[in-house]
């Protein structure tokens, strides 16, 4: 009796897994995806081409600010911090909502970046799937920690 009890939550807990996987293996691909999309697009913004990353952002991103209001925000952001030493991939989830933002397929994007007059920040990129299935950025921001 009690060796069909364990075979059986065996097998349930197989089918679970099984049922599971291809779920998790769909969004390690859209975290792949995303982070390279997020990536080369922060080669742009570290390359000072502002205009050319507002160009290269999502449709959604576009539409809430101009691209020569991005321009000099991230003049006024970036310029400051000097040229980025180092970038390491922290953190990446992938999620269906966001605050504020239309129901979609985003990856929530967190990386430690060390710029030359700012050793310690954050930047969270959020790349968003597009109609074409590209993965385009919607949002960007820098952190730096608290004293």
């Amino acid at each position: 009796m009690r060796t069909s009890r364990v075979v059986a939550g065996a097998v349930i807990g197989v089918a679970c897994v099984l049922a599971w996987s291809p779920a998790w293996a769909q969004n390690e691909e859209a975290e792949r995806k995303a982070v390279e999309a997020a990536t080369a697009w922060l080669a742009l913004v570290d390359a000072g081409r502002n205009i050319e990353s507002w160009a290269t952002a999502a449709a959604y991103f576009r539409s809430g600010v101009t691209k020569e209001k991005w321009d000099q925000r991230l003049v006024q952001a970036r310029r400051p911090l000097g040229y980025v030493k180092s970038r390491t991939l922290a953190t990446k989830k992938y999620v269906t909502e966001l605050p504020g933002a239309p129901k979609g397929e985003y990856v929530v994007i967190v990386f430690k970046t060390v710029f030359e007059n700012m050793p310690k920040a954050t930047e969270n990129i959020t790349p968003m799937l597009q109609r074409d299935g590209t993965w385009r950025v919607c949002g960007y921001n820098i952190q730096q920690p608290k004293p």
